[in-house]
């Protein structure tokens, strides 16, 4: 569904954020793509969602295609319409408007009543939590409640590709769990996903596929079941590198074989 092929981003002509960035995200998969602070993950989400011009940056090699088409040259509005819905980091909800109007808000570029009640139902069933809460201001609500919420103002557009940047960021465990079952649910449904995240746990837990990226390249790439037996990607993302003097996940990899799996 989604190809991206050797991209490179720029910002402001000059700072070379992503270099040769190649991933896909199959019909109706989950893939996770897995980095540290800073190594690209936002802006590889904002190159797919059209937002990257409003962040001063450029795709300045390779191309991004979805369903066969050429899309890293699209605003957000067509890229929207084409399909592809994105849950921004830090949940961005309007704080004062309901958890209904902000959900409607999600709906906006929609001109099909029905799609529209189709999607709205759909979810409900996935949040039911949120069925209580429909008039209540979403700045009131809990953290997990609020991540709910714009889940479910994404999954509004009816998206064939959902993008997931950090949506266990700030949670409870029991509420990072959760959250994971629902991707996954989201997925059966019939919705593909994007999953940008630090917890690699719960990432590749929920994901067939997964991406590695150390500043601006990829470092990794596999099946999230060799990711997750992989030594670096234990020590680094799972915590199990206490003791051993090194927090930078390129220098973890230096100390085993090179290892590199196809999906």
């Amino acid at each position: 569904m989604l190809a991206i092929q050797d991209i490179e981003v720029t910002y402001q002509g000059a700072i070379t954020a992503v270099r040769g960035v190649s991933l896909e995200v199959p019909d109706r998969g989950v893939v996770a793509l897995l980095g540290a602070n800073g190594a690209g993950k936002s802006t590889i989400l904002r190159s797919i969602g059209g937002l990257l011009r409003l962040h001063g940056g450029r795709v300045t090699r390779g191309s991004i295609l979805f369903d066969g088409r050429r899309i890293d040259t699209l605003d957000a509005t067509k890229v929207i319409r084409l399909g592809i819905a994105q849950v921004l980091e830090g949940r961005r909800l309007f704080a004062e408007l309901t958890v209904d109007e902000n959900l409607r808000t999600g709906a906006v570029a929609s001109r099909d009543a029905a799609a529209v009640r189709r999607a709205y139902d759909r979810v409900m069933d996935l949040f039911p939590a949120l069925r209580e809460r429909r008039g209540d201001a979403a700045g009131y609500l809990s953290g997990g409640e609020q991540q709910m919420v714009a889940i479910g103002r994404g999954l509004m557009a009816s998206p064939k590709l959902l993008l997931l940047d950090e949506p266990s960021l700030g949670l409870a465990p029991f509420m990072v769990q959760q959250i994971g079952s629902i991707i996954a649910e989201i997925s059966a449904g019939g919705t593909a996903v994007l999953l940008v995240e630090q917890n690699a746990q719960m990432a590749l837990a929920h994901a067939a596929t997964g991406y590695v990226l150390e500043t601006g390249t990829v470092a990794l790439s596999g099946s999230a079941a060799d990711l997750l037996r992989d030594e670096a990607v234990r020590a680094f993302y799972l915590g199990l590198h206490e003791g051993e003097g090194s927090a930078n996940f390129g220098a973890l990899r230096q100390r085993r074989p090179e290892r590199k799996w196809s999906a």
